[in-house]
């Protein structure tokens, strides 16, 4: 059986007729039950990276490095496609390129660039500024030159929703298209009939963005989404917002009880905990190489 790169996995999974569902991760351990569960790729995003590594919310304070070592670690134990958030690429066209290469190599299948001035902010929230179109026209030409394979999947998003209007983010979006987007990212619009201007409007596969429990956008199922022109969807928020509740619940019953116990039927097994990371593939590998005393 022939093996497909990650990156062309990824290129045609977009491509695809079938709509696309990428639920979010933030370190490996939630990516591995992404894949587990069944999806065919995952979206490591980035507030997701700077809430789990760092304690910090999504303002561009996680570095570069961060990042990408957070990127590296998750695409190291999945075997499917990973898009990776990257927010402005770190700065400058410059740093755009820095960005490509070194998360190219590091395994990831595809990255997220937007047009936010750097340090940017979370793309459901108030406050944030643009790059000129012509800045990100560059920085988008920038990653295009520089990605060694072709099917290295550049998603641009764009903001200017929020700051300029739609007809802004129209018109934006149609140049990253034409500076070589693979998928158009229009961010946050607000209601149905925004999203449908979108799909009507821009000729390139385009990307939704599902936030649960105050996002901007409509909250819509798959096939709607679908039915609407959009190729594929992320769900960055869902499985680092579903864990925070989870650990809130245990901490509040341990407190109340001084025992976890009264919550023990809302956790896996001690034996799964370690499954899920593979543990009994290690003891055979331990088995087959490691010395024996």
């Amino acid at each position: 059986m022939s093996y497909e790169k990650k990156t062309t996995r990824l290129r045609n999974l977009v491509t695809s007729k079938e709509f696309l569902l990428l639920p979010g991760c933030f370190n490996p351990l939630s990516a591995r039950l992404v894949e587990q569960a069944g999806f065919a790729g995952a979206y490591i995003t980035g507030a997701g990276v700077a809430s789990n590594l760092l304690g910090y919310p999504d303002i561009g304070l996680a570095s570069h490095g961060e990042v990408l070592s957070a990127a590296r670690c998750i695409a190291q134990v999945t075997d499917i496609p990973m898009l990776c958030d990257t927010d402005t690429g770190f700065g400058n066209a410059v740093n755009v390129i820095r960005t490509v290469r070194e998360f190219e190599a590091a395994g990831i299948a595809g990255i997220q660039l937007e047009d936010q001035l750097h340090p940017k902010k979370c793309g459901h929230t108030e406050g944030k500024l643009l790059v000129s179109k012509e800045e990100m026209v560059q920085k988008v030409k920038a990653a295009v030159d520089t990605r060694k394979d072709q099917d290295f999947v550049l998603v641009i998003r764009t903001d200017a929703i929020a700051v300029n209007g739609l007809d802004d983010a129209l018109d934006r979006a149609a140049a990253y298209v034409e500076a070589g987007a693979d998928v158009i990212f229009v961010e946050a619009p607000q209601n149905v009939e925004q999203m449908r201007r979108i799909t009507s409007t821009i000729k390139a596969p385009l990307l939704a963005n599902m936030v649960e429990g105050g996002g901007k956008t409509p909250i819509l199922p798959a096939k709607e989404l679908a039915e609407l022109g959009y190729s594929l969807a992320i769900y960055p928020t869902a499985l680092w917002m579903s864990s925070i509740k989870a650990m809130q619940e245990v901490l509040g019953v341990l407190k109340a009880t001084g025992t976890s116990l009264d919550y023990a039927e809302h956790m896996v097994s001690f034996q799964e905990m370690f499954e899920i990371v593979g543990r009994s593939a290690y003891a055979e590998l331990e088995k087959k190489y490691a010395t024996k005393c």
